[in-house]
């Protein structure tokens, strides 16, 4: 029997160690950058008095700001989860730390999930509330419940992001030894390096890196980071306006609803609820078919056309855009909803001032942000990585340059 508290197994302890902390950063950091408890988010409360646009750039601000804590926070737990089991003198074992480090951060997993789901289920509780004209003071309740949901929400956001972005950085390794596969499929006994040749089979991570001329002094790997970088914003771009045209339609459907329907403004007649929700879910599913296909498509032809150091610099490009990309976008929106819950308590004017008016377009901008394009930049980069790896000997054998 192996013991994980045997001294030769201290590392990966640490390592499990390290990667919950980073998790408790990120979720801290979450909740100062998006409760109304804190400065930042009250602070884009406060630009509602001089109009929208202020409420904008306030937010998108915040959400820049945001991801300076995750970042460190992650670049440090993934550093020392690396030197914590050996990764300085054994990269392989050094790799596995930091997928260790991973498995820690989501230890918390059931707290994680149970609080993400609180806020959607707030959330409906206060328009149920809304809907069956309760009174205002269980309305007033709901709120303060549906504020606190966004920052769980957005907390849960932030664990899902920083595991994936762990994850990503050890699936490069399982990506590597998929390569070493194909090559011992291919007939190929060694490996070409610049000092001589190496046995396949008991070649190192690095002995790969040197024999591909993964380095950022080769072209394919940098035009590879390029992309990915490009992919994670153009992914981003194309969820974005997939809610905006879905929204179009919806706000036609309701004014002709208003139209047709008389007496739904009054009380007096039943709205056409059913039509509504076909039109949101089949529009979701039909927008989705793009971004599902490009990231399915990009490493393939990456792969195709830049070989293996192309599609190490996709992933990578990809990881520390879409990582950074995800935690702005998440708490942007949480602080733009929570700005919104701030005035609607009695603060700055209250429900129906200008103020408020200005932080209901800010919380309908953030939206999308927090419940669309960051979350699913998590699912992007975990599917390029494992397409990545399910297609690495065709690339191996078929590739243009």
């Amino acid at each position: 029997t192996v013991w994980l508290l045997m001294p030769n197994h201290f590392g990966v302890f640490f390592a499990v160690v390290i990667g919950l902390a980073v998790g408790t950063i990120i979720g801290k950091s979450t909740e100062y950058f998006t409760s109304n408890v804190y400065g930042p988010t009250r602070h884009v409360a406060m630009q509602g008095k001089t109009g929208p646009a202020t409420v904008i750039i306030e937010g998108l601000g915040t959400g820049m700001l945001s991801t300076i804590i995750p970042v460190l926070a992650v670049g440090t737990g993934t550093l020392a989860a690396y030197a914590a089991t050996g990764g300085f003198s054994n990269m392989a074992m050094g790799l596995y730390g930091v997928g260790i480090a991973a498995v820690g951060m989501l230890s918390t997993l059931g707290i994680t999930l149970a609080s993400d789901a609180y806020g959607p289920v707030a959330d409906n509780a206060g328009g149920n509330a809304e809907m069956t004209g309760q009174p205002d003071f269980v309305r007033k309740r709901t709120d303060a419940l549906d504020s606190l949901g966004n920052t769980t929400a957005a907390t849960g956001k932030g664990f899902a992001i920083g595991s994936a972005a762990l994850t990503a950085l050890a699936l490069l390794a399982s990506y590597v030894e998929e390569i070493r596969a194909g090559l011992h499929r291919l007939g190929q006994e060694s490996l070409t390096l610049m000092h001589g040749q190496v046995p396949l089979m008991s070649a190192t991570i690095e002995n790969f890196m040197d024999h591909y001329q993964v380095h950022l002094m080769n072209p394919r790997v940098l035009v590879g980071l390029f992309l990915g970088a490009m992919l994670a914003l153009a992914f981003c771009g194309m969820t974005l306006k997939a809610v905006g045209r879905a929204a179009g339609k919806m706000v036609e459907e309701v004014r002709r609803q208003f139209r047709q329907i008389k007496g739904i403004l009054e009380g007096k007649a039943v709205p056409d609820y059913t039509r509504c929700i076909q039109i949101a879910t089949k529009g979701a599913q039909r927008e989705m078919i793009l971004p599902s296909l490009m990231a399915i498509i990009a490493p393939i032809a990456v792969g195709l056309i830049l070989g293996v150091p192309g599609v190490m610099g996709l992933l990578a490009g990809a990881l520390c855009a879409g990582f950074a990309i995800a935690i702005f976008m998440a708490n942007a929106g949480g602080a733009w909803d929570n700005a919104k819950k701030f005035v609607e308590e009695g603060h700055l004017g209250g429900k129906g001032s200008d103020t408020h008016k200005a932080t209901i377009i800010g919380d309908t901008v953030g939206d999308p942000f927090k419940d669309t394009s960051g979350p699913s930049l998590n699912i992007l980069i975990k599917l390029m990585s494992m397409v990545s790896i399910v297609v690495a000997g065709l690339i191996v054998k078929y590739h243009i340059f």
